[in-house]
């Protein structure tokens, strides 16, 4: 039988060991965890104690205008009479008369046909139409003196009537092969040339009446009392910058389309020098109502945000006590900072826009640097550049 030694060491048991080793692993990784958290909370006291430096803004004192109710549209340009002349005959052109870009006159002959083959036709309906005349006239004595039946000499009058009535029929088919302008207007590049066959309904030459000229545009139906045939309205196209073609309404639309749900306007405006062309883009701007009183800010100074739109109100407040600059230094006396303030807008004029609600006039915004702003933030201001704030804005070409 084998004696057990007193002396030796009893190893410990496998579940001692694990929780030993579970318990080493614990305070481990709990030292780490602690010492992150209190680093993280050491940083997040500097920097929340940690001076911020100034934001440089400019800044713009709110202040109140009378201002006219206003709508814009856009629009497009449209001749009062404009079409591609055409013919009704086919043929060969024998000549032309059209000057490129040049105003005429209703009645001008444009274009000339070959009506050579016409001609010859209508002679010989001419001579045919002569011969049953006379034979009317004849059988119409007889008929006086009973030596025919009056139904033979109505019958020789029908056939006088059908020649004539072709001989009429061959002229206005020669009138056809000659292509006149059916109004007054100007004349835009020809499509044809001498010699070639065209048939019916081939266009010829563009003429545009441009002297007055229509302005066709949309409203929103919600817009339907507020413009009438008499209304002013203003218009301007990029093509001429600077100048604006003052004109009147003449029709509304009586009818508000499903579709769109908007309804159409036409104005008459003055085009004595053709400076205006069908087809062309245009601003429309008009006056709705009486003039008001309304607290303007640069668009700039509104921070759009779907949850709704704010301003940076730039006040004047006591330093806290201790406060103290980037450098360690200590700071007195006031500051300027911003106050985020909700506001409702409302029409904008150029670079100005309204504010119905929120702000008073003498106010002071920022209108720059918006971004990097946020309550009670510190900022300093600086008008060595402003943002423009007109309202008929004219920016140059560079």
């Amino acid at each position: 039988m084998t004696r057990k030694d007193p002396n030796a060491r009893k190893k410990p048991s496998t579940p001692l060991r694990m929780s030993l080793m579970l318990i080493a692993v614990v305070l481990v990784f709990g030292g780490v965890f602690i010492a992150k958290a209190v680093m993280g909370n050491l940083l997040n006291g500097f920097f929340d104690n940690m001076p911020q430096p100034a934001s440089t803004v400019t800044d713009w004192t709110a202040k109140e205008e009378e201002w006219v109710d206003a709508q814009q549209a856009v629009g497009t340009f449209v001749a009062i009479n404009g079409t591609d002349v055409t013919t009704e005959a086919g043929g060969v052109v024998r000549s032309l008369s059209i000057d490129v870009g040049k105003p005429v006159k209703a009645g001008t002959v444009l274009a000339q046909l070959n009506t050579a083959n016409e001609l010859a036709v209508l002679k010989s309906l001419e001579a045919s139409s002569k011969l049953a005349a006379v034979q009317r006239d004849r059988w119409q004595a007889l008929a006086r003196d009973k030596l025919v039946s009056q139904a033979e000499a109505e019958e020789r009058a029908t056939v006088a009537a059908t020649s004539l009535a072709q001989v009429e029929a061959q002229r206005a088919l020669i009138a056809q092969k000659t292509i006149r302008a059916p109004f007054d207007g100007v004349l835009g590049i020809r499509q044809v040339n001498l010699g070639q066959f065209i048939n019916p309904g081939d266009p010829i030459v563009s003429l545009q009446a441009l002297d007055p000229i229509y302005l066709d545009f949309t409203l929103p139906e919600r817009q339907v009392g507020q413009v009438l045939p008499g209304t002013a309205i203003r218009a301007t196209v990029d093509a001429l910058p600077g100048q604006v073609f003052e004109g009147k309404v003449t029709a509304v639309e009586p009818q508000v389309d499903a579709a769109t749900r908007n309804f159409k306007v036409q104005a008459t405006l003055d085009n004595g020098e053709y400076n205006l062309r069908p087809g062309a883009f245009a601003h429309v701007g008009f006056d709705t109502g009486d003039s008001r009183k309304v607290v303007v800010v640069p668009q700039t100074a509104i921070s759009f945000n779907p949850y709704g739109n704010a301003v940076y109100v730039i006040q004047e407040v006591q330093r806290a006590e201790g406060e103290k600059d980037m450098q360690g230094n200590p700071l007195t006396g006031k500051k300027l900072v911003v106050r985020q303030r909700f506001v409702k807008t409302g029409a904008t004029r150029g670079d100005l826009i309204a504010v119905t609600e929120g702000l008073k006039p003498g106010e002071r915004v920022a209108t720059t640097g918006l971004l990097k702003l946020r309550n009670d933030a510190e900022v300093v201001v600086n008008n060595k550049v402003q943002p423009v704030t007109e309202a008929q804005p004219k920016p140059e070409n560079r």
